[in-house]
């Protein structure tokens, strides 16, 4: 069994793989694979070196000999690794890191963050004043603006303000350079064309023998193992020469090798070992809907993928969610490309169009994003899903307001979003998942004032909005929900196709199990708008995180 515990006797498990028969559906260019097998996400469980994670403690430290003599390293080895009690020193350092990374014990893997613990302590045992900035500590790098720590493991965000030390960018940005940085006992083992690719960083080969850096789906990244753990790095980025008030990616380079070089063991703790294995294939329910039906995964518009590519049969349920949008019927369509079909009769009264059923993944439909589960590269990143219509006659107790149809948390979980932006992003950090899911198009002054913001917790079915048009501003495109999946590779956070999980989810909501329509089915209506109709600008699926 998988653990993130010491004395294990397998490095990693799988649960479950549905890569080879989805690559193998899409070389056919079918979707023939029956409704009722969903899959669950295939993930491996790492092993974790403490006892070396204790060893740099101790080196890191070591150069204050009041602090030293202050924790104790020799445990009581006939202890279990997962027994607190057999690590004193690493419970010793959560009780006093703490009091600034709320929760910092429960994660599974060593904490790496900016903050020298030593220095810190040293300081605060020779009197040093409360007011003195947390900065000095963190290699100018200001107090966490979110640590969430789980079973899954942590994820922390800390922002920077250029201009700030030498070699460092020098011009004004809109915002504070945000820095991510996630470390995690659970890895996503998608069917990945890009993955562990990148280039050597000389400067810091001392410090991270095997770090690589690369640019992928709109983000610098820094990957790196370190004891046992995979941890990445990144900062979001254009990759293009710099633009106003935007950062480049190569700009972005040193602020994150800054970060880098400032990483300390700062907490965690060993967890019991893993028992639990998930099922290989999602629950359904067993009666059938009336009419809810979908068109098969990977089945997008005709024409409408990059280069007039197709999308991709992906179909795994990434997890068992609550539906998004508070009440049924809702529906998930492609809200860039149309269906041409000669008719009187208004396009939401079509089959096929954006309110009705039968559903379609866009997930694969041209933009200007980096999405490397895409056959191009390039993708939505996610799905566009929109409410039903509220009727003509609209009175009563349970009257429907257009503009105030409720978002819902999906899970419970922890909110990562900054003030003024325009994405919410749920993250899940429980025993089996690690893994986050964005919601777009809601006002950011609206989110403000209802503290939608970084370190929130939610529980799931907990209002966190409704529906809107916001896209860089007021009516800046239809009112629909832009819902999409995170799961953490080796590479980092990468895009996943959320359609089946959506699927899934909307089949509990309804009690009821859909209707998959084959793409055979929807070769009489797949008659796409020309390729200069996307908007290759549009930040619909952007990559504010």
């Amino acid at each position: 069994m998988s653990s993130g515990g010491l004395g294990l006797g397998t490095k990693a498990v799988r649960f479950v793989t549905s890569a080879l028969a989805s690559f193998a559906l899409l070389q056919a260019g079918t979707a023939n694979l029956s409704a009722d097998e969903f899959k669950t996400p295939a993930i491996s469980a790492v092993r974790v070196e403490w006892r070396a994670a204790l060893d740099q403690l101790r080196s890191e430290i070591g150069a204050q000999p009041a602090i030293v003599s202050a924790f104790t390293f020799t445990g009581q080895r006939r202890l279990p690794a997962f027994d607190p009690r057999s690590m004193p020193a690493l419970v010793q350092l959560n009780g006093v890191t703490s009091q600034l990374f709320t929760g910092i014990g429960q994660s599974p893997v060593p904490v790496l963050l900016p903050f020298d613990a030593g220095a810190y302590l040293d300081a605060s045992l020779h009197g040093a004043p409360d007011r003195l900035s947390l900065s000095r500590y963190q290699a100018d790098f200001r107090p966490v603006d979110l640590f969430d720590a789980g079973p899954a493991g942590y994820d922390a965000v800390f922002s920077f303000e250029p201009g700030a030390g030498d070699g460092m960018p020098q011009r004004t940005f809109a915002r504070p350079v945000e820095v991510q940085i996630t470390g995690s006992i659970l890895i996503y083992d998608v069917s990945d064309p890009l993955g562990g690719k990148g280039e050597p960083v000389k400067t810091l080969a001392a410090q991270f023998p095997d770090l690589r850096r690369f640019i992928r789906e709109g983000y610098v990244r820094y990957a790196f193992t370190r004891f046992g753990v995979p941890y990445v790095v990144s900062i979001q980025c254009l990759d293009s020469a710099p633009r106003a008030q935007r950062l480049a990616c190569r700009e972005a380079y040193p602020v994150a090798e800054r970060f880098l070089r400032a990483l300390h063991v700062a907490g965690g703790l060993p967890s019991r070992p893993r028992t639990d294995i998930p099922a290989e294939t999602a629950e359904r329910p067993a009666e059938r809907s009336s009419d809810f039906s979908f068109r098969a995964p990977g089945d997008i518009v005709a024409n409408s993928g990059y280069r007039r590519q197709g999308g991709r049969a992906d179909f795994t349920a990434y997890s068992q969610i609550r539906f998004p949008l508070e009440k049924a019927p809702a529906f998930v369509h492609s809200q860039e490309f149309r269906n041409r079909r000669p008719s009187d009769k208004p396009p939401d009264e079509l089959a096929g169009s954006t309110t009705s059923y039968p559903w379609r993944d866009s997930f694969c439909e041209s933009r200007s994003f980096n999405v490397g589960q895409c056959p191009g590269g390039f993708g939505h990143q996610g799905q566009d899903i929109r409410p039903a219509p509220c009727p003509e006659r609209n009175d009563g107790f349970d009257r429907c307001d257009p503009r105030q149809q409720p978002l819902v948390a999906v899970r419970d979980g922890v909110l990562i979003r900054s003030l003024k932006q325009e994405a919410a992003t749920l993250q899940i950090n429980t025993r089996t998942e690690h893994i986050r899911f964005r919601y777009m198009h809601m006002n950011p002054a609206t989110m403000d004032t209802e503290g939608i913001l970084n370190g929130r917790h939610v529980d799931e079915a907990e209002k966190i909005g409704v529906v809107s048009n916001y896209l860089d501003h007021p009516n800046g495109t239809t009112r629909h929900l832009h819902f999409d999946v995170q799961v953490f590779t080796r590479d980092g956070w990468i895009w996943v196709n959320p359609y089946v999980t959506l699927v899934s989810a909307y089949e509990r909501l309804i009690h009821g199990r859909g209707r998959e329509i084959g793409a055979e089915s929807g070769a009489a209506v797949a008659h796409a708008v020309p390729d200069e109709a996307v908007h290759s600008n549009s930040q619909e699926g952007g990559t504010e995180n």
